[in-house]
């Protein structure tokens, strides 16, 4: 599975974003996309991740719930996250990345990275 994220961009704080994260592949529909963020100086932290096609199950870090949304259209490769009301420490690089089976939070737990893309939040 090969993913690129696109999206990132300069928004003020409290506005919105939506990034994407496109997958080759056409099993992708049986694979659990995490979305992972790293600031300058920091890891690389979980921020949501949603489950394989049937029962979709979605999970976020404390940081982001309520404010950010991950979805996906199978029947375009493609998972989204989007990112509402937000803040000036949500600025990092994003990755997504995707694994065969259920989803994991940690980084460890993927197998298929993408490249990230910035995102970046002024005060």
């Amino acid at each position: 599975v090969q993913l690129q994220a696109s999206g990132g961009g300069l928004v003020q704080a409290g506005g919105s974003l939506r990034l994407s994260c496109a997958a080759s592949g056409r099993t992708f529909s049986s694979y659990a996309v995490g979305w992972f963020r790293q600031a300058p100086g920091k890891e690389r932290e979980f921020v949501g991740a949603i489950s394989s096609s049937g029962s979709i199950i979605t999970y976020y870090a404390d940081s982001v719930k309520g404010r950010f949304t991950i979805s996906r259209d199978n029947a375009k490769n493609t998972v989204y996250l989007q990112m509402n009301s937000l803040k000036p420490e949500d600025t990092a690089v994003y990755y997504c990345a995707a694994r065969w089976g259920p989803y994991r939070m940690s980084v460890e737990g993927y197998d298929y990275w993408g490249q990230g893309t910035l995102v970046t939040v002024s005060s």
